[in-house]
């Protein structure tokens, strides 16, 4: 079943409260003053994944961007064991790597989209309105690594082959953090008709979120 923000994308624009999990205090200081002259609200800033696990779940922000490499515990885990504690967060990450491992790893530990740090500020800005309404975005660069992680023969082989080529092509832009409209401008198909075909994806995959069904097509069903 559809969230109401996923089926929602047009839902007015409300300031977004974010965390940041980073140990460059240089990097997290730049991401908070973007923030604020973006309009959103940075309720804390975190230098360890330990000190995120903490704060984060009394805090509750609407999204966390989270680096990879911390000292200590990793993102990734820090990613899985913050989703257990607080788990209608959005998590986005915000990392410099690019390597598909680290991609899919970060999708599977439950991270709901995936930026590079070097992105435009207007790119991190819509990102994370993007992750809050519901969407799964990634930069450019880490969306071509996905394309070619398929191309190389990275194609699911379960629980994928039980769609139909039209259900497959919804998906796969889906996975590449297409919003429902830009997946109707995409296919040429109707809004309520990418809904639909996305409805029986979720069935057959037996998948309850855009983020679930991502991590099917990524992992191979």
């Amino acid at each position: 079943m559809e969230t109401a923000r996923e089926l929602n994308m047009d839902e007015p624009n409300t300031p977004i409260s974010v965390a940041i999990i980073e140990d460059e205090e240089e990097t997290s200081q730049v991401i908070s003053e973007l923030l604020a002259d973006a309009g959103l609200i940075c309720l804390g800033i975190y230098p360890t994944a330990e000190a995120a696990l903490i704060g984060i779940p009394i805090i509750l922000p609407e999204v966390a961007l989270v680096d990879i490499n911390l000292p200590g515990m990793s993102g990734i885990e820090c990613i899985e064991r913050l989703k257990r504690l607080a788990p209608k967060i959005e998590v986005l990450m915000l990392t410099t790597y690019m390597d598909s491992d680290l991609i899919f790893n970060s999708l599977r530990a439950g991270a709901n989209g995936y930026v590079l740090k070097n992105a435009p500020p207007a790119e991190l800005i819509r990102a994370i309105k993007q992750v809050r309404a519901g969407g799964a975005p990634m930069s450019m660069q880490i969306a071509r690594k996905v394309v070619e992680y398929f191309s190389q023969g990275g194609r699911p082989e379960m629980g994928v082959e039980k769609l139909t080529d039209r259900e497959e092509a919804v998906l796969a832009l889906l996975a590449q953090g297409f919003h429902y409209k830009e997946i109707s401008e995409n296919t040429g198909v109707s809004l309520a008709a990418v809904k639909k075909r996305l409805h029986r994806v979720y069935e057959k995959l037996q998948v309850q979120t855009r983020t679930e069904a991502t991590i099917k097509f990524l992992q191979g069903g």
